[in-house]
């Protein structure tokens, strides 16, 4: 792969190529997309293209009117759709000689670590026999404990399991503004972000009437995507060859040493977009499966001991550390950490504390016991693991590589956080 070739993840939602109220093919803007595909991978580019447009399309080829609210009947809408999507999709790129493949997910695909390491193989196998992978959420089979949520989470996770440079998340305005320019003419466009948390944009969580994402789902598939190192992209979905003329823009601006270097300024401007910059310190592949690939099926909270020895001596979770769970789950699952202060021996009164701030989840963490096991354990010694259980299978409740921590608290250094207290348990008798 030439030095200059980059990875680009391309997202389309619903209302992109799908008419709202027609509910047919927008083949102009297909049309416009293919075309832009084809230029990015003559210029050495890997593309991947996440499309919505399933149901859409089926309610379409069977005459229904409006998406319906029974989830069985929205599945085999989807059903009907997809093969007509892929057949729209592989009938356009045909026509520049691009083969295309098909590839449907739900979170259950990437939550064995294997099976997430295998669709990195499969991936960089279709890049290497000059394949444009095509990427949708299985809306046949998938319900809401194991759906993305959205196209635009599954976009961010698809840039991060391909190591993209590029994440391009298409939607029906230019840019984000300082306020919502169709209420406010003075609102001035937000060209780029260097960090997402200082963002406050008048942002709809709402979607279009077929599809499920809004602004504010692209906002937290930026916060995914930059955390794993790719600058992610908001422009306009009915100007596809923005994506183009941008990737080409970027590739300029990145030949000068000096970002401020005034002949920065002489280039042509790009059409107008929002970039959002990566993070400096992007997490690995195995860490972001383990916060953002799995489903938590419960909550440990621990105390700042045990936190700052996660997270500053890289230590294992010791069931000493651990103050409460909550859930039930069992081993080899994952479930959320949250960092909690210990309940002083004056607050067990038998009675529940109320604190008006809420504990501050840190990370996620796969477990080598269960629920009804740590409840046990929690707070002994590992020596006494077995005298409690009557066995012992780890000395760990989670081992430091089955550990991730949110990017946030990477650079606050142990004992940094301030972290509210746990409500106390009862006293047991």
């Amino acid at each position: 792969m030439a030095a200059s070739s980059l990875t680009i993840v391309i997202k389309l939602g619903t209302s992109s190529i799908v008419d709202e109220k027609t509910h047919e093919p927008i083949l102009s803007i297909l049309t416009l997309i293919v075309e832009t595909v084809a230029r990015l991978r003559k210029d050495g580019h890997r593309v991947v293209l996440v499309s919505s447009g399933a149901v859409g399309v089926g309610l379409r080829r069977m005459d229904v009117d409006q998406r319906p609210d029974y989830l069985p009947r929205i599945q085999a809408l989807a059903a009907v759709g997809q093969c007509r999507l892929m057949s729209l999709w592989d009938n356009l790129f045909s026509h520049l000689r691009v083969p295309v493949a098909q590839i449907l997910l739900t979170r259950n695909d990437i939550a064995d670590n294997t099976q997430y390491v295998n669709a990195q193989n499969t991936f960089e196998q279709l890049f290497d026999m000059g394949v444009v992978p095509i990427v949708n959420e299985n809306d046949t089979l998938a319900v809401s404990e194991i759906k993305f949520g959205d196209n635009d989470t599954l976009s961010a996770i698809t840039a991060a399991t391909v190591k993209a440079d590029y994440l391009f998340l298409m939607t029906d305005v230019d840019c984000l503004y300082t306020a919502n320019p169709r209420r406010d003419p003075n609102a001035q466009p937000i060209e780029v972000v260097s960090d997402i948390s200082t963002i406050e944009a008048d942002v709809s969580s709402a979607g279009s009437a077929l599809g499920t994402g809004g602004m504010s789902t692209k906002i937290v598939a930026a916060k995914l995507g930059t955390s794993a190192g790719v600058t992610t992209i908001i422009t306009k979905s009915s100007k596809p060859g923005n994506v183009h003329d941008i990737v080409r823009y970027l590739q300029e601006i990145q030949k000068f040493s000096d970002p401020n270097d005034p002949a920065i300024a002489e280039l042509p401007k790009p059409p107008l977009h929002t970039r959002f910059l990566p993070s400096d310190t992007p997490i690995q592949s195995r860490t972001f499966w383990l916060l953002h690939g799995l489903t938590p099926h419960g909550t440990l909270y621990i105390d700042q001991g045990a936190y700052q020895a996660l997270l500053g001596r890289k230590a294992s979770l010791l069931p000493a550390g651990v103050i409460g769970v909550e859930g039930h789950f069992g081993q080899q699952e994952a479930v959320r950490l949250v960092v909690v202060d210990r309940p002083s021996p004056e607050s067990l009164n038998g009675e529940f504390l109320h604190h008006s701030q809420e504990p501050k989840e840190v990370g996620r963490a796969i477990v080598n016991y269960g629920s009804i096991e740590i409840e046990h354990i929690k707070g002994h010694r590992s020596t006494h693991i077995e005298a409690v259980l009557g066995y012992c299978d780890s000395d760990y409740v989670a081992l430091r590589h089955n550990i991730s921590f949110h990017p946030d608290d990477w650079n606050s250094g142990p004992g940094a956080p301030e972290t509210p207290s746990l409500p106390a348990s009862p006293r047991k008798s």
